[in-house]
């Protein structure tokens, strides 16, 4: 086994919040930090284009490519569950959007036990990176590393479907991130100029030339390395060499809900029982590990519509889309600029709730699934999704070979109250297709099908259609000193063990109401900040 030698903090994972780690604990030059990634470089075009999203989900060169287990509440079905497979992780794929959640979230989180992770605490750590191009009032700013910017195209019918949801008291805002994101409205992207702004590209690459930091791609770690119950470093696999790195300081952890898990049962910390079938000695038996994962499910009705222009119809013309190429490569503007979803929607999906609990990404387009082809017809999809899923499930070892994927299963509308949800989102889906905004466009419901219209019928329809957005968190969740299923404290460290923290999304008690990009980051701007108050 080769050694590559003692660092302060060694970070396992490049990914959206290992890349701001890397910048914030290497701006002390006594510090020395090792970046480790098992993905590549981000040298490939489409990674920096916006619309490369398309080009990149389901493809081996960007994506992990793995999959969940056969899904009871979706019929059976095994879902694609795409993971960034580059510097950046999923920054580097995803839908660029701009999204803190609703500031209940983090109130919420708070009232578990969780000092110091309320709105008004979490805020100055969204705004200390922010980068706004339109920062106005408290809740913005100018001059961080992540640009946010106003989607440049707009279609006109996105526009009456604003207009639609205004003739159903869903009124239209400008803006979601003031800590209540009830409305209509066109996201703002992380973008800059029309190009793609990843957490690579933001924190990452300005901070390499630093010379106490150190990245190394292409490498697979095996496991963390323990002297008795401290976290001492890193043991990872370069082909088919084997090395350590060892940590004077702390080891953290930024694989994501996916990575973190499988590193941590690798290592012998998870429950015990588990480890033990699998052949892997517990070092800590901590039975939340890979536990509490949620994530949002969308479900993705799709209405033709005629006389109107869509991405549809636009691709399908080669002229037309020889002049989106033309518009991009002279403006920066047009068609490849867009994010996947381009306006969206906050609403409730009963009165029960008193605060948004749906959220629609509509879309210009449609397609049967990412990384298929786009549909001939003319058609918007209304891709709706439940906010505060309460269905859990699961991230474990498939085996103790560290390359094979882990076993996901996400447990999808496993409870009476998510199977609820799933109908009434695509009744409400039908009313705003219904209004007298789009009536010009005769909107005609291509999917789950106007034939369909008992519950029963609705809710197999939400099991045929639904899907990841790609929000997977929770599986190393932060809880308080009386949550059995906790496995990290308030400062995100491992419960139990000395000289580990994760600093990711597993580490999420609850999944935020919106997009989870951005509050990945605030939890690194966060944990970077308690991680050198620690070392003082």
């Amino acid at each position: 086994m080769k050694d590559l030698g003692s660092f302060d903090y060694v970070i396992a994972g490049a990914g959206t919040a290992g890349c701001l780690l890397a910048n914030r604990l290497s701006a002390d030059p006594t510090k020395r930090v090792l970046v480790l990634e098992a993905g590549g470089t981000d040298s490939w075009i489409w990674f920096h284009i916006p619309v490369g999203y398309l080009f990149a989900i389901g493809n081996p060169r960007a994506d992990w490519m793995f999959e969940t287990a056969e899904e009871p509440g979706l019929g059976g079905r095994r879902l694609a569950y795409p993971r960034g497979k580059v510097i950046g992780g999923c920054s580097a794929i995803n839908a660029m959007i701009y999204m803190r959640g609703q500031a209940a979230d983090y109130d919420g989180w708070r009232e578990l036990g969780l000092a110091g992770w309320g709105w008004d605490d979490v805020l100055p750590h969204f705004l200390r990176h922010e980068d706004h191009a339109s920062a106005s009032g408290s809740h913005h700013r100018r001059g961080g590393e992540w640009r946010v910017e106003r989607p440049r195209l707009r279609w006109e019918v996105l526009d009456a479907v604003r207009e639609a949801g205004a003739a159903l008291g869903i009124a239209p805002v400008d803006d979601f991130n003031g800590g209540d994101n009830a409305g209509c409205g066109y996201f703002h992207v992380n973008q800059r100029g029309g190009r793609r702004v990843s957490a690579a590209g933001a924190f990452l690459k300005p901070a390499l030339g630093r010379p106490n930091l150190r990245l190394e791609t292409g490498v697979e770690i095996d496991r963390i390395l323990f002297d008795d119950r401290r976290a001492a470093g890193l043991v990872f696999r370069r082909g088919n060499e084997q090395w350590t790195a060892r940590a004077d300081g702390e080891v953290i952890l930024a694989t994501g809900a996916v990575g973190t898990p499988k590193l941590l049962q690798l290592s012998g910390v998870g429950e015990a029982a588990r480890l033990k079938r699998l052949g892997i000695e517990p070092v800590h038996d901590l039975p939340g590990v890979g536990a509490n994962l949620q994530d949002h499910l969308q479900i993705r009705p799709i209405f033709k519509v005629r006389g109107v222009r869509t991405l549809n119809t636009d691709y399908a013309n080669l002229l037309r889309r020889a002049a989106m190429g033309l518009e991009y490569a002279l403006f920066r503007t047009g068609p490849l600029t867009m994010a996947p979803s381009q306006l969206g929607m906050f609403a409730r999906s009963s009165d029960a709730h008193a605060r948004p609990n749906l959220q629609f990404h509509f879309q210009p387009l449609s397609l049967d699934a990412w990384g298929t082809g786009l549909h001939r017809f003319g058609a918007f999809t209304a891709s709706v999704c439940n906010l505060r899923p309460t269905s859990r499930g699961r991230i474990d070892l498939a085996g103790a070979d560290p390359s094979a994927p882990p076993r996901i299963a996400p447990g999808y509308l496993s409870t009476e109250e998510d199977r609820r949800t799933a109908v009434d989102s695509l009744r409400l889906a039908r009313k705003i297709a219904a209004q007298a905004p789009l009536a010009r466009y005769r909107p005609e419901e291509f999917r789950p099908g106007a034939e369909l219209d008992s519950d029963e019928q609705l809710l197999a329809a939400a099991a045929e259609l639904g899907t990841t957005i790609f929000h997977p968190v929770g599986t190393a969740a932060m809880g308080g000193d009386d949550d059995p299923g906790a496995v990290l404290d308030e400062r995100l460290r491992v419960r139990g063990l000395d000289g580990l923290r994760v600093v990711d999304a597993s580490a999420m008690p609850r999944i935020p109401s919106g997009n989870t990009s951005s509050p990945t980051l605030m939890i690194a701007e966060k944990g970077a900040a308690m991680i050198i108050e620690d070392r003082r």
